[in-house]
């Protein structure tokens, strides 16, 4: 038998989370950054834990925590820590914490920004020793919880932050979910220094991620293997970051030549790699791999942290000098809970028996050679293949599991659907799609003593998958995000992240919603592995569904501006009310990905093209009106698309505005600071504060109305009650009285404080598609009404309208393949315009810092 010491225990006492209590102690240094940008000191977070303890109240409780990954979630723990509470830190989807919520009953649920008392003191009996409850990787809504003590925690903590020199200079990114373990520790190593942390909901592959690590000068990235592929494939090796000072991986084996690789690119890069090796069941980490021995060792996981030690235990049929791996250290988990009474236990394991087959070497260093069959480890997760096939079998499935790193691989052996095998492991394992081969393999592979062979069983079953390839749960979520947008997507891509903007979400939002049910908050935001994993929802109430505000608004806005063209109806104030939201869609989409080149094309293309094409045509309008410039210029014909002309001009505007570094750092860390700080000018213009060069119909001139798209934006923006109510006056000060035209007021006036206020609103069951339709072809149909409904609208003003949104649908639909190719060529037009805008608008503002 071999072993190896790390050294000697330096932790915090016995029961206590020392980090946690202990943050008045950095007093104003930063915490956190927060995911709208707003800094938190260590006081600000201290008091803000604090409320969270006081309001969970003194005796001890089991509180279930919902991580989004943001400041409601850190805060929500460490007040849970600091109130010697056991916290349960689950994922934020509800659906999938059922079954945990179900099993262990939690006195309280903290989500979202809400603190849901379920009972007044506890139904729990809890060990003092036990501190926090986390899922053992991979699992889906499992009972079985891994239980932690304070002083596991405390003394993990305080050993990654050891081993790593954490210093309060550094500054990680949240690349990792909180209750995933390794992003956990992520954030308890930078708390235990006085470090800080950048909280954002973005993926590594998203522009707005990168944004953040230079803006806010993260010194600390830390990855599961399938991050640094991420990382390989959007070309992180090519560009500078020069904050960066240490990369670590876990979470999973890397082939040796890519850990070398990866070390190389630090040495030029300028940055550290670790590499390291962990367990739920040991808090987090159990050995690392020190840079200079990373390039020698590219097959090693290294040496046991600071107070922990390895050990190798024979197994039969294995060389003398491997085994499994063995492990104790002061952050060996107390032991596995599997329902409420297991609360009340104290010690259960005094070693961790890691299910890695290793061996250790002369120089100390440990190195992982294999599993035992049971166990997989894909995308960071630990798959126990016991447990999915002990739910398949009580499922009535008759299939084998199998797999290796790569992925999961079941083999059915009756005629059972593939999508019920799907479901049936998606109840297990959190895993995306395509990492779970299913296929019919009739008879298994077995070995000369009559077992299987699981190897050549995984070779089966993904060489007939890849034949007969299933669609994931989504049930072609990525397939319909490629088609409307053009590119195919990965699996960490989000539709954001992608370039999708107004004009391409409402198709998606309606499609998905007929799909997958009522979609959960911010889909937007999510990964398509994430869109894959979610099931349908349950039936919508009978006769009755829900559309978002911004999509309703938008088709209400564009048949109002057709029936009063038509003469159907008076009702004005439509187009100013599609401005308003488009301001509002612009940060929700352009300002977090950036794609605002290609944005401005989906809007200055067909405009072009239509208006080009009945200028060639009739007498009604000219090259000022195509090239988006009769506001200005002047010319003959009517002033029929001044709505298209002006949103152009601000969306311009916009781009060039933020260029500018300090702008967009601004909109980076305090959105709703910045669209304040552009509502000042543009209604001292609304108010006469500003005067500017009189006009003809000043209601339809950019810098006259700019105010009502940054209402939009400042809506969009808002994250707090506080900030609602700001919009919501400046919008009352503003509306009223404007256009002089009651009607339009109240029709702006109305739509923007339903944008502000609520979300969604119910609508005939069936109507969702026809809205979706409407609103998605918002922009055809202000473009072709002019030329459809005079057709008609003379003698039947009501059948104008119909034949206008009819055609504009149908134009919208015909030129969806010729917008796709040309939006591409707006965007490398938009980046070579970049420079000279950068500069320009640079120059500008410096000119102006210096007067």
């Amino acid at each position: 038998m071999q072993g190896w010491d790390g050294g000697t225990r330096t932790g915090a006492a016995p029961g206590a989370i020392g980090f946690a209590d202990s943050l008045h102690a950095h007093g104003a240094s930063v915490a956190v950054v927060d995911e709208h940008g707003v800094t938190w000191s260590y006081a600000d977070l201290a008091v803000k834990a604090d409320e969270v303890a006081a309001r969970l109240g003194e005796q001890r409780r089991l509180v279930l925590i919902e991580s989004d990954g943001g400041i409601e979630t850190i805060a929500g723990l460490l007040g849970a820590y600091r109130g010697g509470h056991v916290a349960l830190l689950t994922g934020a989807e509800r659906e999938r914490n059922a079954g945990i919520v179900a099993t262990y009953d939690p006195d309280v649920v903290l989500g979202g920004g809400q603190l849901v008392e379920r009972r007044p003191a506890t139904a729990h009996e809890l060990h003092p020793d036990l501190r926090l409850l986390l899922s053992t990787s991979g699992s889906t809504g499992s009972p079985k919880l891994v239980r932690l003590s304070g002083d596991a925690i405390d003394a993990n903590a305080r050993a990654i932050a050891g081993y790593l020199s954490l210093r309060p200079s550094d500054r990680a990114i949240t690349s990792l979910p909180l209750q995933y373990c390794y992003g956990l520790s992520v954030l308890h190593s930078h708390l235990a220094v006085g470090a800080s942390i950048v909280c954002t909901p973005a993926s590594v592959v998203d522009p707005c991620f990168w944004t953040a690590v230079d803006d806010h000068g993260v010194t600390n990235l830390a990855g599961v293997p399938h991050t640094f592929e991420l990382l390989d494939r959007g070309g992180f090796a090519d560009r500078s970051h020069p904050s960066l000072r240490l990369l670590t991986q876990a979470g999973g084996r890397m082939a040796p030549d890519t850990v070398r690789r990866w070390a190389q690119v630090g040495q030029r890069r300028g940055f550290d790699l670790y590499v390291m090796y962990g367990q739920t069941e040991a808090t987090a980490r159990m050995a690392y791999l020190p840079p200079d021995l990373v390039e020698a060792n590219p097959d090693a996981v290294g040496l046991p942290v600071p107070g922990g030690s390895f050990r190798i235990e024979p197994l039969d049929g294995l060389p003398t000098d491997e085994g499994e791996l063995v492990y104790a250290g002061p952050n060996v988990m107390l032991g596995y809970a599997e329902r409420p009474a297991d609360l009340a236990l104290g010690r259960t394991v005094d070693e961790l028996r890691t299910g890695d087959i290793a061996r250790i070497g002369d120089d100390g260093l440990v190195r992982i050679v294999g599993r035992r069959q049971e166990i997989l480890k894909v995308f960071g997760l630990r798959i126990d293949l016991r447990r999915v096939q002990a739910h398949l079998d009580a499922g009535g499935i008759d299939a084998t599991c199998a797999g290796d790193d790569d992925g999961l691989t079941v083999a059915v052996h009756d005629d059972t659907p593939d999508a019920d095998v799907r479901a049936a492991v998606s109840d297990v394992v959190a895993l995306p799609a395509a990492a779970v081969a299913v296929a019919a393999v009739p008879e298994l592979p077995l070995l000369p003593n009559g077992k299987v062979d699981r190897g050549a069983l995984v070779d089966a079953v993904r060489d007939a998958a890849t034949t007969r390839r299933p669609a994931p749960t989504g049930a072609g979520v990525r397939d319909l995000l490629a088609t409307l947008l053009g590119t195919d997507p990965g699996p960490d891509d989000t539709f954001v992240s992608l370039g999708g903007d107004s004009l391409t979400y409402v198709e998606a939002s309606i499609a998905l919603e007929e799909r997958l049910g009522l979609l959960p908050d911010h889909w937007h935001l999510r990964t398509m592995a994430e869109l894959d994993d979610l099931e349908p929802a349950s039936p919508r109430t009978r006769g009755w569904a829900r559309v978002e505000t911004g999509v309703l608004l938008r088709a209400v806005a564009i048949v109002l501006v057709v029936g009063t063209h038509a003469g159907t109806f008076r009702i004005s104030g439509g187009a100013h009310l599609l401005f308003a939201a488009a301001g509002f869609n612009m940060a929700r989409f352009q300002l977090r990905s950036g794609a605002w080149g290609r944005s401005l094309g989906r809007l200055v293309v067909p405009a072009m093209v239509w208006i080009g094409g009945v200028a060639a045509l009739t007498d009604d309008f000219d090259a000022a009106h195509a090239l988006l410039l009769h506001g200005w210029v002047g010319g003959r014909g009517r002033w029929a698309y001044w709505f298209v002309e002006v949103l152009a001009q601000v969306l311009l505007a916009v781009i060039v505005l933020l260029r500018v570094p300090v702008v967009r750092r601004l909109q980076q860390h305090h959105p709703f600071a910045l669209a304040c700080a552009l509502l000042v000018p543009t209604l001292a213009v609304r108010f006469d504060v500003i005067d500017t060069p009189g006009h003809h119909y000043p209601f339809f001139r950019p810098h006259e109305i700019a105010w009502i798209f940054v209402l939009g934006w400042a809506a969009a923006a808002v994250r707090t009650p506080w900030h609602r109510l700001i919009v919501t006056a400046v919008a009352l000060a503003a509306v009223p009285g404007f256009f002089g035209n009651t009607t339009r007021d109240v029709v702006l006036l109305a739509g923007l404080l339903l944008l502000l206020w609520v979300p969604s609103l119910p609508v005939p069951r069936r109507a969702p598609r026809l809205i979706g339709l409407v609103a998605g072809a918002s922009l055809h149909i202000y473009l072709s009404h002019v030329q459809v409904h005079p057709l008609v609208s003379d003698r039947w003003p009501f059948l104008g309208v119909l034949a206008s949104l009819a055609f504009g649908i149908a134009l919208w639909h015909v030129t969806q393949p010729v917008q796709q190719r040309t939006e591409r060529a707006c965007t490398t037009v938009s980046d070579r315009f970049a420079p000279f805008a950068r500069r320009s608008a640079g120059f500008s503002a410096n000119s102006l810092i210096r007067r």
